[in-house]
């Protein structure tokens, strides 16, 4: 599956996606990777609050593998 991925430079932000990606190609509901992606990104920002987790998450599962958009994200300010 020959995919064209932007560059993330975030390593937390990569980390998420990269993650979804792979638990959905491995038949992981899109939940159960959602929430497995939340966990991940706590274990880079465990200062974050769930809620907060959830919504980057979710702004950059859709920015990235929804959208299919390869520009930059807002999110945290890590590298």
């Amino acid at each position: 599956m020959a995919q064209e991925f932007s560059h993330i430079a975030r390593r937390c932000e990569r980390a998420v996606v990269t993650a979804y990606r792979e638990l959905r190609e491995q038949g992981s509901a899109d939940m159960s990777a959602f929430g497995a992606c939340t966990a991940l990104y706590r274990i880079h920002h465990p200062e974050s609050s769930v809620n907060e987790a959830r919504r980057l998450v979710a702004e950059w599962i859709d920015h990235h593998v929804v959208r299919g958009d390869t520009g930059p994200t807002d999110g945290c300010d890590c590298d």
